[in-house]
């Protein structure tokens, strides 16, 4: 019976999957709209964690990170076809090995028992010290997870992934995160080539092409086709300042770079735009959106609308035509009682752009 139940859910999942994929493969990537998840990698903060800081949480802060996510396969599993991850720098290794809070409570769970934050290279976590629980200490496991999900499900549509470089002033703790530089953004490239392969991912030449620029090649909506760009993966770096302009430096147009940049519309190596506020921005998004640019917004932040059960923020992202739309809550939270839940109509994470489709 119990093998029976499994084999009816896993059939029922598996339908899902394909049907919610139908009749996208003739659209460009840019005529679809997604939903992923924020901050993907994330695990939820330690009880025994969250007790202690919640004693000295002043500014009622840490409700705002009291969110939790299921493996990534598992979400790629359902549907999803947006992930963020955030990327520390870590050259020399051992510089997030230690979670200072550790030094302050006691916890059950050990944190890296393989010592992979040892080893240099760069780390996944949310907010050092604190909110360190995480699926992958390393990005290097996460591509090969990526891989090897990508290579067992060959037919899959693009898959947008989000990759913020956190760096940042020194926390109250002591830690300042290492500060990116030209090399360390060519080894991130370099990262993902090796441990992701290069013909997994869509990069801003192959919407150049023969265009002057990347954005002339956008605005001419030199997007590829969904068929054409199945078992791929599109990253998009999500900072608007000095990260993203030493990534862009002396590669114009993102010329040779495997990721695109968030950059001001108009400019050379405009094409991916992150407009997170849809109630405001909804008519900015749309005129955007059918320019050719590719754009992503938020279904809810900080768990408030989940608290509240909250949909209005979720209507005007859909309503906005932005092709990318993040939640965490593409399952009810665990952590605190809501039925919050965000997808398309039913339980799908992919459908036609109705604002470029009319």
């Amino acid at each position: 019976m119990k093998r029976l139940v499994f084999l009816a859910l896993y059939l029922s999942s598996t339908s899902i999957f394909w049907s919610q994929a139908k009749g996208l493969d003739d659209l460009k990537i840019n005529e679809i709209q997604v939903i992923g998840s924020h901050n993907s990698y994330k695990k939820a903060i330690l009880p025994e964690v969250y007790a202690y800081l919640s004693q000295k949480d002043s500014m009622n802060f840490l409700p705002r990170i009291q969110y939790e996510h299921i493996p990534i396969p598992k979400q790629l599993d359902l549907g999803l076809r947006n992930l963020e991850i955030d990327v520390y720098a870590d050259s020399k290794g051992g510089k997030y090995a230690h979670p200072k809070i550790l030094d302050l409570v006691k916890t059950t769970q050990a944190f890296d028992p393989e010592g992979k934050m040892k080893k240099p290279g760069y780390k996944m976590i949310h907010i050092t010290d604190i909110d360190y629980q995480t699926w992958y200490y390393t990005l290097e496991d996460c591509l090969k997870d990526l891989k090897k999900w990508s290579d067992s499900h060959p037919g899959h549509n693009p898959v947008f992934i989000t990759l913020e470089p956190k760096d940042g002033k020194v926390n109250k703790f002591g830690t300042e995160p290492e500060h990116y530089t030209s090399k360390l953004f060519d080894d991130l490239d370099n990262e993902l080539k090796n441990y992701l392969g290069k013909d997994k991912i869509i990069t801003p030449d192959d919407i150049t092409g023969s265009y002057k620029t990347l954005n002339e090649a956008v605005l001419h909506k030199n997007w590829p086709k969904v068929k054409d760009a199945k078992g791929k993966f599109v990253f998009v770096l999500d900072n608007n300042g000095e990260n993203r302009d030493l990534y862009a430096k002396d590669h114009p147009s993102l010329k040779g770079r495997m990721i695109f940049t968030n950059s001001t519309t108009g400019t050379p190596e405009s094409a991916i735009l992150f407009i997170n506020e849809p109630q405001k921005d909804s008519s900015k998004i749309k005129d955007l959106v059918k320019q050719g640019y590719i754009v992503r917004t938020r279904a809810d932040a900080d768990t408030m609308e989940a608290r509240s059960e909250d949909y209005s923020r979720f209507e005007k992202a859909k309503e906005s035509g932005a092709q990318i739309i993040t939640t965490d809550y593409y399952l009810p939270s665990k952590l605190f009682e809501s039925k919050y839940k965000i997808s398309f109509d039913n339980n799908s994470y992919e459908r036609k752009n109705h604002i470029i489709l009319k």
